[in-house]
Formats: C-alpha cells, sequence, structure tokens
C-alpha cells in the first residue's frame, strides 16, 4: 500500500523556528553567488571596458544582445565553472544569472545563446587582443591609490587543456597533452592579476616574450612613469632578447637558468661541503656560496632564494649566477 505524504510537510522546529519542506518556491537557481560577481563588475566596468575596444560591425538597428551583455553572461559563467559555451544554452534563461545581468528572471530577455557566444569568441583581431590585455593592466594600475615606488611581477605559462582541435591548441610533450599555454603577470606583493594573454599550446620565443614585456611595461609606465619594475620567471623567459631588453629599458629582472656541467663542477666542492653539513645538522635548509677563482663571479649552491637583485639569476636546482 502506497502512503504519500503531501507537501508541503513540516520539520521539528529548531530554536523556535518552523521548518518546512515544500516545491512551490518558483523558479530557483543554484548559482547564488553570481550576484556578488555582478557587483564587482558593476564596480570595475569590466565588461563594458571590454566592450568598448571590441569592434562591433553589427547593424545596431537589429542587434538583440548588445556586446558588454554577450560578454557579461560570458564572463560570470566560467567564474561559475561553466567553461563551454554550449553552458549558455540552458543559462540563458537562469533567473540568477539574468539577475545579475540585469534583467528580471521572470519577464526579462533570456540571456544570448551559444551561436552568438561562439561568434564573438572568434571575431576579435590579434590586435582586439593587445587591446583587451591594456584594459587588464589599466584596472591593474587603478587599484593602487598612488604609483608604488616598485612593484615586482612575476610571469609565468599555465597549462589549459583542451579536448578537440581548437584553433591554438598544440600538442605540447612537456604536459603530454594537447593544450594552449596561456601567460600569466601577477603583482607579487598583492597577488592581483595583471595581464593574461592566450596562446598557442608551445614555450614562448625570446622576441615573443620579449614583445608582450614591452607592451605590458609600456601600458604601465603610462600610469607610473617612475615607478621601479622587477620582471621574474622561470628558466624558459631567461631569453638573451628578454635580458638584453631588460637592461636596455631599465627594467631588473630574476630569471631562472639551466645548470651545465661547468657550472655544476664550479661548485662541487662548496655543495659537497653543505651537502655533509646539512645532513649532519639535519637541517631543512643550508645555502652557501663560493667565488669563481678565474671570472669573480659569485655561485650559489642550491637551495636557493630568489632575490631581487638586477642581472640576478636562478636555475631551478642548479647553482645561481651573479654579475
Amino acid at each position: 500500500m502506497t502512503d504519500d505524504s503531501l507537501l508541503p510537510f513540516c520539520f521539528p522546529a529548531v530554536q523556535h523556528k518552523k521548518i518546512a519542506a515544500a516545491f512551490d518556491g518558483g523558479r530557483s537557481s543554484s548559482d547564488g553567488g553570481v550576484m556578488l560577481l555582478a557587483q564587482a563588475d558593476r564596480r570595475l566596468g569590466i565588461a563594458d571596458r571590454l566592450a568598448r575596444v571590441i569592434p562591433d560591425g553589427r547593424d545596431q538597428e537589429r542587434v538583440t544582445h548588445l556586446l558588454p551583455d554577450i560578454l557579461r553572461a560570458r564572463i560570470f559563467a566560467i567564474a561559475c565553472g561553466y567553461e563551454d559555451a554550449d553552458d549558455l544554452d540552458r543559462l540563458r534563461t537562469d533567473p540568477a544569472l539574468k539577475l545579475a545581468c540585469g534583467r528580471l528572471p521572470d519577464t526579462g530577455r533570456d540571456l544570448c545563446s551559444q551561436p552568438t557566444v561562439s561568434r564573438w569568441e572568434n571575431a576579435p583581431s590579434l590586435r582586439d587582443l593587445i587591446r583587451l590585455m591594456g584594459v587588464m593592466i589599466n584596472l591593474y594600475c587603478a587599484s593602487y591609490a598612488g604609483p608604488p615606488d616598485a612593484v615586482t611581477l612575476d610571469i609565468d605559462d599555465t597549462v589549459d587543456v583542451v579536448h578537440g582541435h581548437q584553433q591554438l591548441s598544440l600538442f605540447n610533450a612537456h604536459y603530454d597533452e594537447r593544450c594552449f599555454l596561456p601567460i600569466h603577470v601577477y603583482d607579487t606583493a598583492t597577488s592581483r592579476p595583471v595581464a593574461v594573454l592566450l596562446r598557442p599550446g608551445k614555450t614562448p620565443s625570446g622576441i615573443e616574450i620579449r614583445g608582450h614585456l614591452r607592451r605590458l611595461v609600456r601600458r604601465i609606465r603610462q600610469h607610473w612613469p617612475a615607478t621601479r619594475i622587477t620582471i621574474r620567471g622561470d628558466g624558459h623567459y631567461s631569453r638573451p632578447e628578454v635580458m638584453q631588453w631588460c637592461e636596455e629599458n631599465g627594467i631588473d629582472f630574476v630569471f631562472g637558468l639551466p645548470g651545465n656541467a661547468v657550472l655544476g663542477r664550479a661548485v662541487d666542492e662548496t655543495a659537497d661541503d653543505i651537502r655533509t653539513r646539512r645532513a649532519l645538522d639535519q637541517k631543512t635548509c643550508l645555502r652557501g656560496f663560493t667565488r669563481d677563482q678565474l671570472s669573480g663571479e659569485i655561485l650559489e649552491d642550491r637551495p636557493a632564494r630568489l632575490r631581487q637583485n638586477r642581472g640576478y639569476h636562478q636555475g631551478p636546482r642548479h647553482p645561481l649566477r651573479c654579475h
């Protein structure tokens, strides 16, 4: 015999508060946190700023979804964990996302669909992407109340695995994945993002890195002409073209350098002594220095910390060279 309980029904009260279960609450959403993102966007104007640097050649009299609304919906969806444009076919009617995009949940027009998003994701040219990165740098500089005396910027790339054969996706042997390899730049003192640039899934060349840094520094100098800038990066950023450009433009840098047998032999005696003392004293970390008798260069044994000195290069797990 079936014994169904009709809704709503009540649960035991908690601290004199009535608890009832029902399914007549109307349309609901599991992405309430998107409202916080909407507040941040309204305060910073991110979607509007980005839309202003992308040419919109559509007939404005026939436009249903304005470009800022398209960008806003896509940004919010990604931030909520919906990385595929296909998700917009379902999310375009989500009451929370519609409300975050400035539309009423029930009576407001639905948000843009996947085809609209996909068309705009393929529309920007290389120059448009550079202008979009410039908007990010402007927002970063505006986050400071005034020009700082100095900033240290970490530059690195991160693997972005793809599932298919999207444009710019390449097979990367280091990660053993087909991927993009976007470049990220962050302020080390505040952890604020400075710039992010989507690029193919291969290690950047020295000429490419130099071009990105030149545009980055040029934009920052427009806001902070007297701020001392230090660039830090891993070994594949220590290219001759990059270091020469930094030296010519007064940019301090800390880059990793790969080790080699010559440098290994130069610090072998000191390294052996440090390894022995570290083992005997059971220390977590022990550092030491020695000097090359021929060149006079200071060589530091591993492990070591990054140092914010101009021209000071670090090779992960390898000796260092300072000049």
